[in-house]
């Protein structure tokens, strides 16, 4: 009955994540990780057989074993993953933010120029006006 569960669980959840990639909740890059989650969940729920063979096969005396490590695997290589693209996007916000410093930077001296012209362009009407 367990192995029905879980492999319920396991289609429900590659469901949804069709379901969320299509609503575009969910990026495909993301979507793909988690739906090898759920597949696997499938796998393991409906044909645990699967996992008890290639058990034996590497020696593993119990296979749910080898199914967890899987598991702690795929988590471990998926946070590195996220832990990589955040400290990517940490660094293009940054330069980001310098870029729009820099760029507020040349707008605010090209407003004082042109403040500056426009005033000396001011003056010299009111001289032109005061010399009639």
């Amino acid at each position: 009955m367990v192995a029905v569960i879980t492999g319920i669980i396991g289609i429900v959840t590659a469901i949804s994540i069709v379901i969320l990639i299509r609503k575009d909740h969910l990026n495909v890059r993301y979507g793909l990780w988690w739906m090898t989650a759920a597949i696997m969940f499938a796998l393991l729920g409906l044909f645990p057989a699967i996992f008890d063979g290639i058990a034996k096969y590497l020696g593993v005396a119990y296979p749910p074993i080898l199914a967890l490590t899987i598991g702690v695997v795929v988590l471990v290589i998926k946070i590195l993953v996220m832990d990589i693209e955040r400290s990517r996007n940490a660094v293009r916000v940054q330069r980001l933010t310098q870029r729009i410093a820099l760029l507020e930077s040349d707008l605010r001296e090209m407003q004082g120029k042109a403040e500056e012209a426009n005033d000396a362009a001011n003056h010299g009407e009111l001289d032109d006006l005061r010399s009639e």
